[in-house]
């Protein structure tokens, strides 16, 4: 009996090892994966004027990311495998900062704003293992939206009632944008509201606004790389409407979004013919730039707790013992 078990059991192994390239199982012999406990994620700060809750495993439940726990509590500082420090905390006090940092701990600086308006950068070196910004060289890239693949293939145009539309809360005269406006509405009327217009609008009233207007203008309050807000995301393309915008060359704009999709500023050589392109566009022409809508829809980053989790799914492809030299050198480049 037992020369028959011996037999048996030596068949039975070598089935199991052929069954393995056959049908590519794991390997059955080697050692199981060692149990790796949840990633710990700890927010000095909460980015936005109130932190929500985050107690349950919000992740996974409302992200499907596993394995990923966010905290605010800093007496976990020493358990934490990362850090996320938002650069509006910073700047207000450097005191802000833990003294010490544990020994395998990796800190993220994160900061959304464009360089012009980021301050008190000067200083940061040796501190910062990672960072998560609008640019795509970032260790965690963090746009403010994307266009994601759908399968609708129809084109909606919400009805039109108006040539042409802007909200601005932040108006300077300084501002690149603010001097294209005023030499552009020479040549035609532009809708503005917001909080510099004295016509603020109300959050779910933003887009019905906007929707009426053949064109938006999506000016970036400054102009660098990669710098493309919700200006284009949320007020634009998601809204119906055509974006006329005034930011990074169109070859950067056209990393995020088709090319037919957006009106430059700089595809014309003069404010009183671009303003002649938008008042005599003939329907068939204006429906062009909605072509994106039978092969994509708008996704909008905006919530902090999603941004944070996507830490997660980046953490193991991101660089370790990795150090910024000089943080402000490199996001000023």
């Amino acid at each position: 009996p037992s020369v028959k078990v011996l037999i048996t059991f030596g068949l039975f192994i070598t089935m199991l090892w052929n069954l393995k390239y056959v049908l590519n199982l794991p390997d059955v012999f080697s050692r199981a994966p060692k149990h790796t406990k949840p990633l710990m994620i700890l927010v000095w700060e909460w980015p936005s004027k109130q932190a929500p809750n985050i107690s349950r495993d919000i992740c996974r439940d409302l992200y499907n990311v596993a394995g990923c726990w966010l905290t605010v509590d800093r007496r976990l500082l020493s358990q934490a495998d990362v850090v996320v420090f938002h650069h509006h905390t910073l700047q207000q006090s450097r005191d802000k900062l833990p003294k010490q940092k544990p020994p395998g701990q990796n800190w993220l600086w994160v900061s959304l704003e464009s360089p012009t308006n980021t301050k008190a950068l000067a200083g940061w070196k040796q501190t910062f293992n990672w960072v998560m910004t609008y640019r795509q060289d970032s260790d965690i890239f963090m746009p403010y939206g994307k266009l994601v693949p759908n399968r609708s293939a129809t084109v909606t145009i919400p009805k039109k009632t108006r040539l042409v539309s802007w909200v601005i809360s932040n108006y300077h005269r300084t501002q690149k944008r603010a001097e294209v406006y005023k030499n552009l509405s020479r040549y035609l009327h532009v809708d503005i509201y917001g909080k510099a217009s004295n016509k603020p609008l109300c959050k779910d009233c933003l887009l019905p606004t906007t929707s009426k207007s053949k064109f938006y203008l999506a000016f970036e309050n400054s102009i660098h790389r990669d710098y493309i807000t919700e200006k284009v995301w949320r007020n634009s393309l998601m809204a119906g409407t055509v974006p006329v915008v005034l930011g990074p060359p169109r070859a950067n704009y056209e990393q995020f979004v088709p090319a037919d999709s957006f009106i430059h500023v700089d595809d014309f050589q003069s404010l009183a013919e671009l303003a002649a392109f938008l008042k005599t566009m003939n329907a068939s022409r204006y429906r062009q730039f909605f072509a994106w809508q039978k092969r994509y829809s708008v996704k909008l980053y905006a919530d902090w707790r999603e941004r944070i989790c996507m830490i997660c799914t980046k953490y193991p492809s991101l660089p370790q013992g990795h150090v910024y030299p000089d943080l402000e050198s490199w996001f000023k480049a």
